[in-house]
């Protein structure tokens, strides 16, 4: 165990010394100025969508959509390594009896349930970041640095490593203390209890997010730039949403990307923008932007995607009562895995929801998918700036694939394309024409 280590420590030191090979490259920009509606785009007596679409894409630089292809297809690959990756880790803790030592040198140090667990679930994170970091700083760290997408030198993202490695240790201490402490008590119905806990897990994490995690990586502050606020908390108010305050978060101290987000629940709910759109979007595209995230909102998508999580979290339990009771009784005792009760368990469990997740990928992406469609179509007719929309997915291609295959957008999409978000937008608009026409001059009565 030590000279395997050993060997991803040596990986680790020569990923640091090598980072001059690492080259941050800019990420490529619109040559042109995304701001000005193309010709195909303004509103006329014979405006056509598919014109107008296809005028927004042409804003596109050849280069920019290739690299922003390159970049998006990798990540199908990604997705298959990453499973298998994580596959080849669990079955190392499993077969090895890594898992079993750990366990049995959790229970030499106290015989209190609860706290070997926890100790259990602290040499497993430990062990497991460090097998999967060399995957982690590729992902992470050189390929984004690679197509431009990252801002941060070596030190500061291990700094963000470190701080989500101990949010980790807490928050999945906390989870993995408790899901084990049911399994133990209610061995029967434990599948049905450990799902309606998850789910209250969840519910709290999304409620704290905003005002106790997000500050851990980002500066998060009040945003005082009226120019701003006003436009964003009149479109919020108008749509029955409790805000009095607008804020931004510091995203450029790690990457080029633009968001913005409605988040939290009750007295944490916060309208959030980052600074790369602060920067770069026009007034136009960030009531654009701020209209599809109070879309979320207000159509209620957070509470309907938690009912839609805890639809999915009970089949998973469920399958995982009979995952683990049919592959326990086959190689449990080769393992030295007592019972579905014992910590050690926990990389076979690991290993199965990974499998279950894998295979589940079309249709979690299908749902947050359709959703983001109707926050699309929300927006538009809460801000009305559908060429701030077409702004907006310009600048999202930078990191997107605009126009995929409907296959290939129904497997790996989690989001309408590029092309399909400007489309749509763009249908709006030729429905709407009567909102952008300039009014006529009257004679002015003597």
């Amino acid at each position: 165990m030590r000279s395997r280590i050993s060997g991803f420590m040596l990986l680790i030191l020569l990923a640091v010394f090598g980072l001059g090979s690492v080259q941050a490259q800019p990420a490529l920009q619109p040559v042109v100025d995304i701001t000005q509606v193309p010709p195909a785009a303004q509103p006329s007596a014979h405006f056509d969508a598919n014109a107008a679409t296809e005028a927004y894409m042409a804003m596109i630089p050849p280069a920019a959509k290739a690299r922003s292809d390159a970049y998006f297809e990798g990540g199908y690959w990604l997705i298959l390594w990453d499973f298998l990756y994580a596959s080849a880790v669990a079955l190392l803790l499993l077969n090895l009896r890594w898992s079993a030592k750990m366990r049995d040198l959790a229970e030499r140090i106290t015989r209190f349930k609860a706290l070997q667990t926890f100790l259990y679930w602290l040499q497993y994170l430990l062990l497991t970041s460090l097998l999967g970091f060399p995957l982690e700083f590729y992902e992470g760290f050189v390929r984004e640095h690679k197509y431009g997408l990252a801002t941060q030198t070596f030190g500061p993202w291990m700094g963000d490593e470190v701080k989500s490695l101990l949010v980790g240790l807490i928050l999945g201490g906390v989870a993995v203390v408790g899901l084990f402490a049911i399994v133990r008590r209610l061995r029967q119905t434990w599948w049905i209890w450990g799902s309606v806990a998850a789910l209250a897990f969840m519910v709290v994490v999304v409620a704290l997010g905003p005002v106790y995690i997000w500050p851990l990586f980002n500066q998060v502050t009040r945003l005082n730039d009226p120019r701003i606020t006003a436009p964003i908390l009149r479109m919020a108010r108008a749509n029955g949403i409790p805000a009095n305050d607008v804020y931004q978060i510091d995203a450029s101290k790690q990457s080029t990307r633009i968001s913005a987000n409605v988040s939290g629940f009750a007295g944490t709910m916060r309208i959030t923008l980052n600074d790369n759109l602060l920067r770069r979007g026009s007034p136009e595209e960030i009531q654009a932007v701020m209209g599809h995230e109070m879309g979320h909102y207000v159509m209620h998508h957070i509470l309907n995607s938690l009912i839609f999580q805890l639809l999915v979290i009970v089949v998973s339990f469920a399958y995982l009562r009979w995952g683990l009771t049919w592959t326990l009784s086959r190689w449990g005792d080769r393992w030295q895995i007592h019972d579905i009760g014992d910590p050690a368990v926990l990389p076979l469990v690991t290993l199965l929801a990974g499998i279950l997740m894998f295979v589940l990928t079309p249709l979690m992406n299908t749902q947050t998918r359709v959703q983001e469609q109707e926050a699309d179509v929300f927006g538009l007719n809460a801000s009305r700036q559908p060429d701030g929309e077409a702004q907006a997915d310009i600048h999202l291609s930078e990191y997107r694939k605009m126009r995929p295959g409907p296959v290939e957008e129904f497997l790996f999409y989690d989001h309408p394309s590029g092309y399909n978000r400007i489309h749509t937008a763009m249908v709006w608009k030729g429905e709407n024409l009567e909102l952008f026409e300039k009014p006529a001059l009257q004679p002015v009565a003597h």
